[in-house]
């Protein structure tokens, strides 16, 4: 599955969608990056005169490259537009802040995919490979939108 499909199937759109590309994906493992633009609505409150990228926003991130655009693709054929990715827990280590205009790599290695439900090691890199965010992610398929 090429990487401009799962991209169409994620359930988000702008501005929350934060996946601009899927550099690789085998069964095993996903990498993908986003841009934070520093338009983006919510760097004019966090923090006034010195913005920072918010630490959930960067789980955000991590979690649609990690688990919802991986887990589309680990389904592949099945995938149906009323398929989506639900995420169920992150425990998380942030190392360092993200500030407007960074580009971030998140590269996520499965830890099981099975009965529905998705493991991940995930990891958030800046460009020349330094670790911004670590954290072990889950996720599981519903057929529903959860209210």
């Amino acid at each position: 599955m090429e990487s401009a499909k799962i991209i169409s199937r994620l359930p988000y759109s702008e501005p929350f969608l934060f996946v601009d590309e899927i550099i690789s994906v085998d069964e095993n493992s996903i990498l993908g990056s986003f841009r934070f633009d520093e338009n983006l609505d919510f760097y004019r409150g966090h923090f006034r005169n010195n913005p920072i990228t918010p630490g959930v926003i960067l789980i955000e991130c991590m979690a649609q490259i990690g688990l919802a655009a991986f887990g589309i693709y680990l389904i592949k054929d099945e995938t149906d537009r009323n398929v989506q990715f639900v995420f169920t827990s992150s425990e998380a280590e942030f190392l360092k802040p993200v500030f407007p205009g960074e580009t971030v790599f998140v590269t996520s290695r499965k830890i099981y995919f099975r009965f529905g439900k998705l493991k991940c090691e995930v990891i958030m890199e800046t460009e020349p490979g330094e670790k911004i965010c670590k954290a072990t992610l889950s996720g599981m398929i519903t057929n529903q939108i959860v209210p």
